[in-house]
């Protein structure tokens, strides 16, 4: 087990978050991310600053191969097409019957009547993790919420609920992506409040963000409620310091993926702001 030697660590219960703390090179864990287009260039870079070893093949006859080689599939459906979400079954089966963690982000769920469809029939799939916005979770969980394009309308501590019904439903861990960022299993609930506003600006930054965690997962499976809290903190962290020298969304881009390779884990484990919380 990992242990959160900081003063977030404890949680409003009185009980101390533990975990492996993932902070250490990912050794070049082999990633299959089935993504959109916007979201190929950063998301690669990355799973890649983080010592991760992406590929990014979407093609049906190739993504089963792809699952075999890989540690972890990250899917995320911003850019649909009835091909490429062929491939994206294809490719969440074969994670489930070679026992790899899978990773959805549901990106727009709610927007189009042939969005929601699609990310339910995904959720049918049994990924490990789902992590969106917290829009996105809410009409998932087929809770009436508005919508802006794959912006969110609603604060994540709004989808907390809906959040934990698929949780429990699905077996999964549900990220909720807000000013503070909430991660449960239906029971737990995890709080991430690292992250600076800036980083809306940046497209791909939360397609990104859910991409480390289907990494984080790969190398902690039995701990996936922690796994995909530590990704959040560790990305919001870097995009923090970044943010020390960022004169606008591009040179916080750049601070971020060089952060993200530079952070340490005293660092890291110095500035997690990460607590157990009931809501």
């Amino acid at each position: 087990m990992f242990d959160m030697p900081t003063p977030e660590a404890e949680s409003d219960t009185g009980q101390t978050v533990t975990t492996d703390s993932p902070y250490s090179s990912l050794n070049a864990c082999p990633m299959q991310c089935i993504t959109n287009a916007v979201s190929n260039d950063l998301m690669a870079n990355t799973l890649l600053a983080c010592g991760a070893s992406p590929a990014m093949a979407h093609a049906a006859t190739e993504v089963e191969d792809f699952v075999g080689i890989a540690s972890a599939l990250l899917i995320n459906v911003g850019t649909l097409s009835p091909d490429w979400v062929e491939s994206m079954k294809l490719a969440a089966k074969a994670a489930c019957r070679l026992g790899k963690v899978w990773v959805l982000d549901p990106v727009g769920c709610g927007a189009t009547p042939y969005r929601s469809q699609v990310c339910r029939e995904l959720l049918e799939l049994r990924p490990n993790i789902v992590r969106g916005n917290a829009s996105e979770i809410m009409a998932l969980a087929g809770v009436t919420s508005s919508i802006k394009g794959v912006d969110s309308t609603a604060q994540s501590n709004e989808a907390l609920e809906a959040g934990q019904a698929l949780a429990t439903e699905f077996g999964c861990v549900v990220g909720i992506s807000g000013a503070v960022d909430l991660v449960t299993d239906g029971r737990r609930v995890l709080h991430v409040a690292n992250g600076v506003p800036m980083l809306q600006q940046i497209t791909a930054s939360g397609c990104s963000v859910t991409a480390l965690a289907a990494a984080f997962a790969c190398l902690f499976p039995q701990e996936p409620l922690e796994a995909t809290a530590h990704a959040l903190a560790y990305f919001g962290l870097a995009g923090e310091l970044a943010a020390r020298d960022a004169k606008g969304p591009g040179s916080l881009r750049v601070g971020l993926l060089d952060n993200l390779w530079t952070l340490s884990e005293e660092e890291v484990l110095g500035c997690v702001k990460l607590t157990e919380g009931r809501t």
